[in-house]
């Protein structure tokens, strides 16, 4: 395992990105006082189109305008009020940052979707998933490229004490690179991507951002070679996912750092146990579930531990090179539950920096 200087403190844990509700004011004063080490620039996809996901990162893309059709987004022939909505709220995100976080002086992470999961959400003028058009896709690439970096830029104006770190969202690449993204009809889908295709596709989004930059997917099959090899920092994904210890062993040594989903966005039922192990029902636990019903910083850091020796690398590396983050996003979440997952995160993270 190579040594190196990571983009966030020891012991520091972050959330993915969404949280509930639709006031970002409270959302960033949560994540600004909850997440110290490493706040993140929340999302609130509850408040409509242009908050999700496909339409806010869109928003970003230089001079390729978008707009919903049919409840779906499609690159448009011009600007309109679809497209002026998602940067209207990026605008007001970013100002409320900067009014609550002008003098933070850490490293503060961003989210914006990766060009393979728009290539396969959003859909040509003529239809159909721009994925189906090779030149397109470049050119989407291209635009996000540009766009990336200007928001780069417009977070760092407003916070100058701050340096960013970029999280690029690719919950569609599996799919993408073993051709399962399906067409409009469902009855087919769309050729696979070849490797080599993805990856300077996503180097070039990197480089052009020119900021530490971590890959984020929620999948089970996540593309750990490919993510290392386009020069990102780390790769975020949910340890529950994780089936095969081997790939990613090999690119944690290879130096990639991990943000660690092991916190899941949700409770879990009634009498089903939680994640370190003990009934939510029926007894007293050893260690109670905190607020909510998320789990205790001491099962989360568990949790990350028990990956860590089973990978058999040293624990004394293990604060420096992992983040310890929620599963996914938290939107579907209740604000309790959400708030108290990011603490148990927080303080997760600062029990594995005590080894």
């Amino acid at each position: 395992m190579s040594d190196r200087d990571w983009p966030w403190p020891v012991g520091a844990a972050t959330g993915i990105g969404s949280l509930p509700g639709t006031d970002v004011a409270e959302a960033q004063r949560i994540v600004l006082g909850e997440l110290t080490a490493l706040p993140h620039l929340p999302e609130l996809p509850a408040r409509g189109p242009g908050a999700d996901l496909i339409g806010r990162t869109a928003g970003l893309l230089v001079e390729l305008p978008v707009e919903l059709y049919a409840a779906r987004w499609r690159v448009a022939p011009r600007p309109g009020k679809d497209l002026r909505r998602a940067r209207d709220l990026m605008e007001r995100d970013l100002d409320q940052l900067a009014e609550q976080a002008e003098e933070y002086a850490g490293t503060i992470k961003i989210q914006a979707g990766g060009p393979l999961t728009l290539a396969a959400s959003l859909e040509l003028p003529i239809g159909g998933r721009m994925l189906r058009d090779p030149g397109a896709v470049r050119d989407l690439a291209g635009s996000l490229a540009e766009g990336l970096r200007g928001h780069v830029e417009a977070v760092a104006r407003r916070m100058p004490r701050a340096t960013v770190l970029l999280q690029l969202d690719e919950p569609s690449l599996p799919t993408v690179l073993a051709g399962r993204v399906p067409t409009e009809s469902g009855l087919g889908t769309y050729r696979a991507m070849e490797s080599e295709t993805a990856r300077a596709l996503l180097r070039g989004v990197i480089e052009a951002a020119g900021v530490p930059t971590v890959v984020h997917c929620c999948a089970s099959d996540v593309p750990l070679e490919l993510i290392r090899s386009t020069g990102a920092v780390a790769v975020a994904l949910d340890l529950s996912r994780v089936t095969e210890l081997d790939p990613l062993g090999e690119a944690l040594d290879a130096g990639l750092g991990l943000l660690a989903g092991a916190a899941p966005t949700s409770p879990p039922p009634v009498g089903q146990p939680t994640p370190g192990g003990q009934s939510t029902s029926g007894g007293r636990p050893a260690t109670a579930p905190s607020a909510g019903g998320a789990p205790t910083s001491a099962q989360v850091a568990d949790r990350v531990r028990g990956l860590w020796d089973r990978l058999g690398f040293p624990r004394a590396q293990l604060a420096e090179q992992v983040v310890v983050t929620p599963a996914c996003g938290l939107a579907g979440a209740t604000p309790a539950y959400a708030r108290a997952v990011l603490a148990a995160c927080r303080d997760a993270g600062r029990r594995l920096a005590e080894v």
